[in-house]
């Protein structure tokens, strides 16, 4: 009973064990372990494959931004470009216009001066053609009446009297 009750002594249940083991993992080996290898490799290469397609989207995001980058700054170019264009042209005919109205004002002021140098020979040309008459009239009063100091200073009275009334009667013309 001793040698039974060993139990670092091999027996017959021990040998059957073994080859069960041995012939599991035998079948593993040939049955198992290569579908399952074949897994694994398949799946680490999707897994290689999405890192590859990472890396490649990220490569193609940063060319795009930089793309974007490049459009954004052409376009701020072109809409700087617009506004002096813009300036520009308000400036223009900000000038065109002042030089118009300037135009237009020398114009009228040219005008104006013209009429009252015109008005102002006509009143001269009245004035001298009427003082004309006066002292035309006046000389014959003169020489018509006899000449003595106090028939002269009435004839002088009389005729500014009747400078007063034409130059009355001229201003309220």
């Amino acid at each position: 009973m001793i040698a039974t009750s060993v139990f670092l002594l091999p027996n017959g249940t021990f040998f059957i064990e073994l080859v069960t083991v041995v012939v599991i993992l035998l079948l593993m080996t040939k049955y198992i372990l290569p579908p399952l290898n074949k897994a694994l490799e398949s799946r680490q290469e999707k897994i290689r494959e999405s890192l590859a397609a990472a890396d490649a989207a990220k490569a193609e995001a940063a060319a795009a931004g930089d793309e974007r980058a490049q459009l954004l700054a052409a376009a701020r170019d072109q809409a700087r470009e617009i506004v002096a264009a813009a300036q520009a042209t308000s400036d223009q005919v900000r000038a065109e216009a002042a030089g118009r109205g300037q135009g237009e004002y020398d114009r009228i002021l040219a005008n104006a001066n013209a009429e009252v140098d015109t008005a102002r020979q006509r009143a001269i040309d009245e004035a001298s053609a009427r003082i004309g008459e006066v002292v035309f009239e006046l000389v014959n009063q003169i020489v018509g009446r006899e000449v003595d100091e106090s028939s002269h200073q009435d004839l002088v009275r009389e005729a500014v009297a009747a400078l007063n009334v034409e130059a009355a009667r001229g201003s309220s013309n």
